[in-house]
């Protein structure tokens, strides 16, 4: 019978996830290379694992958590406001704890949950729109063409104004809630927490100081919306302890679900957001198709969207135990990338934009898998649905009008800039 090997002995193909020439095409060019060479490849930090099967084999595995604190000790984070929403991130809690927290807010942002936003989202939309295309928005004209930067205009704004109605903030609060979740979102940058973390500690204790004072105006006046729901539940966990002294849900842990839901709903829904169009704007026979039924082709786009260019293409994990797995072993403490952008493509052949395609049943890992699966994807799915149904009425055509500014794929891979024309 073979012995397994040390994963650190194999013969490996290298890739270097922080790499800021890496974007773009030649983000692309590179993972197809990758793809090629085997399951596994060698990182700086790590290691990658390169389909679908391993991709799922980490993200669920128990001998394996987000490596949030150990990103915290390697950047030498141990105390201060950073420090604390590390500690209390949901993506950094595991065990029973995590599973009371998934099981309080999990409710509030179901599928029928959500449903419940999209009015807002279709107002927020117009309101949008009306500032690009001017008065013939408003009365249903046709004819003419804007042009616009489609992150400016569109995909940076409007997830803070959905998320500030979740949260039951005030709509003039948008730009300071994407302000905070762009640079609390950092963390998750290796770059950006070797050279700005002094801005990310400031956005971080900025909105702590500002939820605080939206928690406190909600206790006595709750609202129908998602802080009043967890505040409720804070309440009732306060009441229902009982000998046991264990609130559902502590102060702390209140903050931070607040905090993590911002967080994960903005800079997210904007960067997706920005692909899909970017995408649908590349490839015009597809745009087209979506023009014949927006409102049924929409969700399709958008699914498409998450499977061809995940926002997320490598979400990590360290293992807690020693692995072995495919004859490999992997140590305790090994962190491992899983990339979404193979897994994504798995069985699919060819590899195109195609919102009409007919693709295999397996779930894109895009929202990641097992346990910390993104406690936000229905809202962002609704959110991306209903802004690519609404385009998808009013305008013509789309095309670019620039080349597109693409972020980094260390992190959250969004783009800086995306011009547009827009046939009205």
């Amino acid at each position: 019978m073979t012995q397994p090997r040390l994963v650190s002995e194999l013969e490996l193909p290298t890739f270097d996830s922080t790499d800021p020439s890496i974007r773009g095409d030649r983000f692309h060019e590179v993972m197809r290379g990758l793809r090629a060479q085997g399951w596994v490849a060698r990182d700086p930090f790590g290691y990658v694992v390169l389909d679908r099967e391993s991709a799922e084999f980490f993200l669920r595995t128990r001998s394996a958590i987000f490596p949030g604190m150990k990103i915290a000790e390697i950047f030498g984070v141990s105390e201060g406001p950073l420090y604390e929403e590390m500690r209390w991130n949901i993506l950094h809690i595991n065990g029973g704890d995590h599973t009371r927290l998934r099981s309080l807010v999990n409710p509030a942002l179901s599928p029928r949950a959500v449903e419940r936003y999209r009015p807002a989202m279709k107002r927020f939309l117009q309101e949008l729109f009306e500032r690009v295309a001017g008065g013939g928005a408003r009365g249903g004209e046709t004819g003419g063409s804007v042009s616009c930067d489609f992150v400016e205009a569109f995909a940076k704004p409007y997830p803070s104004m959905v998320i500030a109605d979740v949260m039951g903030a005030p709509l003039e609060d948008a730009p300071r809630l994407h302000h905070w979740s762009n640079w609390i979102q950092r963390q998750f940058d290796a770059a950006s927490l070797m050279t700005e973390r002094e801005l990310i500690e400031e956005a971080v204790s900025e909105f702590y100081v500002y939820e605080d004072e939206l928690i406190a105006a909600r206790r006595p006046d709750p609202g129908d919306d998602l802080i009043s729901e967890l505040i409720k539940a804070e309440d009732e966990g306060d009441h229902q302890a009982g000998e046991a002294g264990r609130a559902r849900l502590t102060d702390d842990e209140l903050r931070n679900l607040i905090l993590n839901i911002l967080v994960g709903g903005v800079d997210t829904s904007q960067s997706q957001l920005a692909h899909a169009v970017r995408l649908l704007a590349l490839h015009p026979d597809q745009w087209e198709l979506l023009r014949t039924d927006p409102r049924e082709l929409a969700l399709p786009a958008v699914d498409e969207s998450l499977r061809y260019e995940p926002i997320t293409p490598f979400t990590a994990r360290i293992t807690t135990a020693e692995i072995e797995y495919r004859g490999v072993t992997f140590p305790a403490n090994s962190i491992v990338l899983v990339s979404a952008w193979h897994a994504n493509r798995d069985g699919i052949e060819p590899d195109a934009f195609d919102i009409a395609a007919d693709r295999p049943r397996a779930r894109v890992l895009t929202f990641g898998a097992g346990i910390h699966y993104c406690v936000g994807a229905n809202l962002a799915r609704a959110e991306m649905e209903e802004a690519v149904a609404f385009l998808g009425e009013r305008v013509r055509s789309i095309s670019l009008a620039g080349e597109p500014e693409f972020g980094s794929a260390s992190g959250i891979y969004g783009l800086d800039s995306l011009p547009v024309r827009l046939e009205l």
